[in-house]
């Protein structure tokens, strides 16, 4: 089966996919012995030897998909140079590298999701395949049912106009209540951005829903790996996503039929032309006008 050079290296693990392009350009891979820089070059695992700065490629790793319910107080990246906890820590017992599908502000929780798969990581987080995201989110006040529409409709941000998202109303405490949001987009600090906008600022935020995954009933700083039939769902999700956008960037095949030729049953009947003669025959009296100085009979006068 032949794959694209950068996704080899990629899926093996050793680095992302835009880093092992800057690879290739570089000269550092060769494949059969032989220098490769073309990115659109396609190989063969199972057949071509594939090398990084003189050394073979690791074996494939299998796919990997977990799910972390991380707490507040982490940093949802693998390292912090401020040296804050980060999701890091709470990965104990992962043998394979993974890393996060989006990120949690320091002081957001709930579900997060991380794979040694890029295209598919990447394909999740595009905006354009429209992946849905949801939060539980208590807010300072209540919402109104307008400010409900506006946010429903899109709010003004710095950034732009967001896309319209799905709220609904949970329960309302003493001063303050509880929303659940849902978008398809992933700006920085986006819902809380949002709900400052119409005017009620954000005290708690748990990400509980992630496209068809969700957070359940795993505990606060714990994670499992995803079942097979959460991992296809995934998978499928990103697959169905990629085959719309390339279905609507097709130009369409529907040709117009040719303009048919009008016929004379097709519009008014015109009157028929006089033939035309090659002979033009001298006039007569009855095709000229008549002259009544020029043809009238002389009248019959009586002799006297």
């Amino acid at each position: 089966m032949l794959i694209r050079l950068q996704k080899v290296i990629a899926d093996s693990g050793l680095v992302s996919r835009r880093k092992a392009e800057e690879w290739i350009a570089q000269g550092r891979v060769t494949v059969n012995g032989r220098v490769v820089r073309e990115l659109g070059t396609k190989v063969d695992p199972a057949k071509d030897h594939v090398k990084v700065d003189g050394r073979h490629l690791k074996e494939v790793p299998p796919q990997v998909f977990l799910m972390l319910n991380k707490p507040k107080g982490y940093m949802s990246s693998l390292s912090d140079p401020a040296g804050r906890p980060t999701i890091t820590d709470l990965l104990t017992g992962v043998g394979l590298r993974v890393f996060p599908v989006g990120r949690l502000d320091y002081d957001s929780e709930g579900l997060m999701l991380l794979t040694n798969q890029g295209e598919i990581a990447q394909a999740l987080l595009h905006p354009r395949y429209h992946v849905a995201k949801t939060y539980l989110i208590k807010v300072k006040g209540v919402l109104t049912d307008e400010e409900i529409g506006a946010l429903e409709r899109g709010v003004e941000l710095e950034d732009g106009l967001t896309g319209p998202a799905v709220v609904k109303k949970i329960r309302k405490a003493k001063e303050n209540s509880w929303v659940e949001i849902t978008i398809h987009e992933g700006r920085k600090h986006q819902v809380k951005r949002m709900l400052e906008t119409v005017g009620h600022p954000v005290i708690k935020l748990t990400r509980v829903r992630f496209g068809s995954l969700s957070l359940a009933d795993l505990p606060r700083g714990h994670y499992r790996y995803l079942t097979d039939r959460e991992a296809n769902q995934l998978r499928a999700l990103v697959r169905s996503r990629q085959e719309a956008v390339a279905a609507s960037r097709e130009p369409s095949r529907l040709v117009a039929p040719p303009a048919r030729r009008p016929t004379r049953q097709s519009h008014p009947a015109r009157p028929a032309r006089p033939a035309r003669s090659t002979h033009q025959a001298r006039p007569t009296r009855s095709t000229r006008p008549a002259s009544p100085a020029r043809w009238a009979k002389p009248s019959r006068r009586r002799k006297a």
